[in-house]
């Protein structure tokens, strides 16, 4: 048996779910969740510390610091916990409470930010914060998830070249837009590819990631308040945007049919369904999306009916799966 040395190594066993039961149409799930911090996030934050070491930036006494709503959290918290560093996670009111729970549990400190900054919102007033801290004390060192090329090439490495092995004849890929660090790890690769790939970001109703206006977003993972630095668009062949009411539906649905993920992966799954059904996809066509984390983490959010009925109301409480959508134009495997 192979020996993996805890958390320095992901999880490199892929596993796939087949959704074509519960959808009704072809979507191979690439989940996530199975490694030690319970993410895709560890892959980002193992290449962000690891960038951050061989350029001499970290050392004995220093502190990470970074801004997330959760997972990247957890992520830095296990690997802070095992490398001797100190970790000081700065989120707000919407990062779940098993989450903060278990940074706490691995010894990292965690800053919640309440109130929201005039021009950046939720993530402004994070960012505000984590500028200040360090600032105040040089022994803090920040990540920044948003900017740090370490993020995208994580998944440029890893992510992306799993996928190419498990389906060497991939069509489209879906891929959840936050920082967008793995959306474009995953178009990068691909754009380079022997054959092409049609990469779709699915994006949360309320972000500006990809233009419009911002909304009021209260599932953690998705959408950014600010356009985010890595997304560079022309990578992105199609962008699908999912309202929130959709994904804690679609979250509930998979868990009837014993799929318990976590609202990111609701997200892509909803968007997933409805641009495949709205390209009338031939069965020859071979879709793939990416789950980001499993659902224990939202128990008291997504899967808690108060909570959800309280933001949107009694019709999101339905454990529906995605609808078939209006036939655009047909989709079929490129040649």
């Amino acid at each position: 048996m192979p020996v993996i040395s805890v958390p320095h190594a992901y999880n490199e066993e892929d596993l796939y779910v087949d959704l074509r039961a519960p959808l009704g149409r072809p979507l191979y799930l690439k989940c996530e969740g199975f490694n030690f911090a319970g993410s895709i996030k560890l892959k980002a934050a193992r290449e962000m510390v690891e960038s951050a070491e061989q350029a001499g930036a970290l050392g004995p006494g220093s502190v990470l610091v970074e801004s997330s709503s959760g997972n990247l959290g957890v992520a830095l918290a296990m690997i802070a916990a095992s490398k001797g560093y100190g970790f000081l996670c700065v989120t707000d009111t919407r990062c779940n409470l098993a989450t903060r729970l278990m940074m706490e549990a691995l010894g990292s400190r965690v800053h919640v930010v309440a109130e929201p900054s005039p021009d950046g919102g939720l993530l402004g007033a994070r960012l505000a914060f984590v500028r200040a801290v360090c600032a105040a004390d040089p022994r803090h060192v920040w990540l920044s998830q948003y900017t740090n090329p370490a993020n995208w090439r994580a998944h440029y490495r890893t992510t992306a070249p799993a996928i190419a092995r498990a389906f060497p004849k991939l069509d489209v890929l879906f891929v959840g837009a936050g920082t967008t660090g793995t959306l474009m790890g995953c178009a990068r690769f691909f754009r380079q590819w022997h054959r092409p790939v049609r990469v779709v970001a699915v994006d949360s109703a309320g972000s500006v990631s990809f233009g419009g206006l911002p909304g009021p977003r209260m599932i953690p993972g998705l959408g950014m308040s600010v356009p985010p630095p890595l997304l560079d668009a022309a990578w992105v062949d199609d962008v699908v945007r999912v309202e929130e009411a959709e994904t804690v539906r679609t979250c509930r649905g998979l868990a009837r049919r014993g799929f318990l993920f976590g609202g990111s992966t609701g997200t892509v799954v909803s968007g997933a369904a409805t641009w495949l059904a709205g390209h009338d996809v031939s069965d020859e066509v071979t879709p793939v999306a990416i789950s980001p984390d499993l659902g224990e983490r939202y128990l008291d959010t997504v899967y808690q009916a108060n909570w959800v009925e309280a933001l949107y109301g009694p019709d999101a409480l339905a454990p529906t799966l995605p609808a078939a959508a209006p036939v655009r134009a047909p989709y079929h495997r490129a040649p």
